[in-house]
């Protein structure tokens, strides 16, 4: 039986930015950002409203096609719920199409919304691993989604269901001598366009050098920060789409040759890097300011939150 939730329920959910991949965890390495999405939604007895304000306002739909909204319905669907009328308020400060998980936050944070209005109604609210595996569902893979739920670092992974797949994920403690850095272009860059690049087959050689590459870096990211440099070489993803986004291949070709452990962020163009040092080199950032990109220091990103009423965001 599905019931209808009364109007005048709110709740806002806040959610991370996230990095995938990290190199050679292609699909299953995930690290959530200091860069956060809020959403406030309401319900009220009939019909939608949805509001965008910051990245995304005037480019994104504004019906029931909205990637908020449908998580927030695949949300209420989970727990037997339904709100006849919803009001949802998207406030936005992660970029869209830059590889930094905007799809993700707008699931997770969905998903995280309709939990916190159904739980006002006498329904248990998600948990941590339903929402890892709704969100995955929406992505097709669990690294992003993993990050933004759980915060972090995160391994997620797929295993094979009775008639769908199984995503789960586990945190990962990012060692306190690491600092982030996000490079971010103006240019966009879509994770459907970009995963065509890559090949459908790969040889031995290569599976065998990202298997160790991934092995070896969740060591540097929570025991070995000096490895970083060997942890985050890739050959089954980032040379493949190199020539689709020549400007952020070339950025962080300067990243490495300046010695700071750059990786495209899941499927580009912001670069993503991972320094033992708190400080970027002259020649990195002079080349970020030549071309475009803008370089922000980050901190590890919290999990999603949700809560009754209207919330700030961190």
């Amino acid at each position: 039986m599905t019931r209808n939730l009364p109007p005048g329920l709110t709740a806002t959910a806040v959610v991370a930015a996230s990095s995938a991949n990290l190199g050679p965890g292609f699909d299953s390495m995930g690290l959530a950002l200091s860069l956060y999405d809020e959403i406030v939604v309401e319900t009220t007895e009939s019909g939608l409203v949805v509001e965008v304000d910051g990245e995304g306002a005037g480019q994104v739909p504004l019906d029931a096609s909205h990637l908020v909204v449908r998580a927030i319905e695949r949300g209420l669907r989970e727990v037997g719920a339904a709100a006849p009328g919803l009001i949802v308020r998207c406030r936005n400060d992660i970029p869209h199409s830059r590889g930094l998980g905007s799809s993700a936050a707008a699931v997770v944070g969905g998903l995280a919304a309709a939990s916190g209005l159904a739980a006002q109604d006498g329904s248990t609210a998600l948990t941590p691993e339903q929402l890892v595996q709704m969100s995955a569902e929406f992505e097709g893979h669990p690294d992003n989604a993993a990050a933004a739920v759980l915060g972090g670092a995160v391994v997620s992974w797929t295993e094979s269901g009775a008639g769908s797949p199984v995503y789960a994920a586990a945190p990962i403690a990012l060692h306190p001598d690491i600092h982030v850095f996000t490079a971010v272009p103006q240019e966009r860059s879509s994770t459907a366009e970009t995963r065509v690049l890559l090949p459908e087959q790969i040889s031995h050689t290569d599976a065998r050098f990202n298997l160790s590459r991934a092995a070896l870096l969740v060591v540097a990211l929570t025991q070995r920060p000096d490895l970083l440099m060997a942890a985050t070489e890739d050959v089954l993803h980032q040379p493949q789409r190199a020539a689709a986004m020549p400007a952020s291949a070339e950025y962080l070709a300067v990243f490495r040759r300046c010695g700071i452990a750059a990786v495209l962020s899941g499927a580009g163009p912001s670069v993503l890097a991972l320094s033992t040092t708190p400080d970027l080199p002259a020649e990195v950032l002079d080349h970020g300011r030549e071309h475009g990109f803008a370089v922000a220091r980050m901190s590890v990103g919290d999990g999603v939150t949700w809560t009754s009423g209207v919330a700030a965001r961190p």
